[in-house]
């Protein structure tokens, strides 16, 4: 937990982002994607044990607070996307979390919810998920299973958890010990799958755990490797014109002080790469959320 801080505090450093404080997300929104019942039995704290137990965290009102705070952030970075093309929070990506329960210390799924969120008030019809954390994006593949308006494309360690895995649109499995030529190879022609869909928004689930030096990732990138990903990612999005948002994603790395640099590098990345020209949207219109501080 202490990365989180510790991200927001070498990117407030930089001085290139202002920060704004995620708003909770509302319950008739995240029951947008995600069962009613579930929905109010974890706001009530009334879900069965199993239940609670699978999602990884003890029930607190602090853990809905938090919770409420992370998927909110998300939905802040949408609304700064579909203004300036680009937004950024420094949580979320809970891409465990399935329609009617949670997993793997995710309780609801931030992603899931923006994009039902921005199809039901007819933002936009078609979107992308660019899922690039370690761990597979499978409460994000079961959501969208068969939604043909939606791509999930998910690029992970075939032999890590989930070791039940969802079917995403795209998914890519990757060996134990992986290098960067390798993991790039594969990302540059899903990317191109990704953007012939022809989305009109996408969202990037930048998970930093495929570090050599991550304890729960077994792929071996570099912070050099993850640096290319993240402008290939962020290249492809800007040249396809979409609106873009990047959501924090897992990291475990011994020490924490190396995922929270990576994390960090993301979204410096995002400065180079988004942050000096801004693109049309299909609207005419974080834990924080983040956006180019334009001095």
């Amino acid at each position: 937990m202490g990365k989180y801080a510790m991200v927001r505090e070498l990117l407030s450093a930089d001085g290139l982002f202002d920060f704004a404080p995620a708003p909770f997300a509302l319950r008739d929104t995240i029951a947008l994607a995600h069962d009613p019942a579930y929905v109010d039995g974890f706001l009530a704290g009334t879900l069965d044990r199993s239940v609670i137990r699978r999602i990884g965290f003890p029930w607190s009102e602090a853990l809905v607070r938090r919770t409420l705070a992370s998927a909110g952030g998300t939905l802040q970075a949408m609304h700064q996307a579909l203004k300036t093309g680009w937004g950024g929070t420094l949580a979320g990506g809970t891409h465990h979390a399935f329609r009617r329960e949670g997993s793997g210390f995710c309780v609801f799924n931030d992603i899931a919810i923006a994009i039902h969120d921005l199809r039901a008030r007819g933002i936009v019809r078609r979107a992308a998920v660019i899922d690039l954390d370690v761990h597979q994006g499978d409460g994000t593949a079961e959501i969208f299973q068969g939604d043909p308006d939606v791509l999930t494309f998910s690029m992970h360690g075939g032999n890590n958890f989930p070791f039940r895995k969802q079917r995403s649109v795209i998914d890519i499995e990757l060996p134990d010990g992986a290098t960067d030529e390798e993991y790039l190879e594969q990302l540059g022609p899903a990317l191109e799958r990704v953007m012939d869909f022809d989305p009109e928004f996408v969202f990037y689930q930048a998970g930093v755990d495929a570090l050599a030096e991550d304890s729960l990732g077994r792929l071996a990138l570099t912070t050099q490797g993850l640096a290319e990903r993240d402008r290939m990612v962020m290249r492809g999005a800007r040249a396809h014109g979409a609106p873009f948002v990047i959501t924090l994603g897992g990291g475990y790395s011994r020490p924490i002080s190396i995922s929270a640099e990576a994390h960090a590098q993301v979204y410096r990345i995002a400065a180079e790469e988004l942050g000096t020209t801004l693109w049309a949207t299909p609207s005419k219109n974080s834990q924080c959320g983040v956006k180019l501080n334009r001095r």
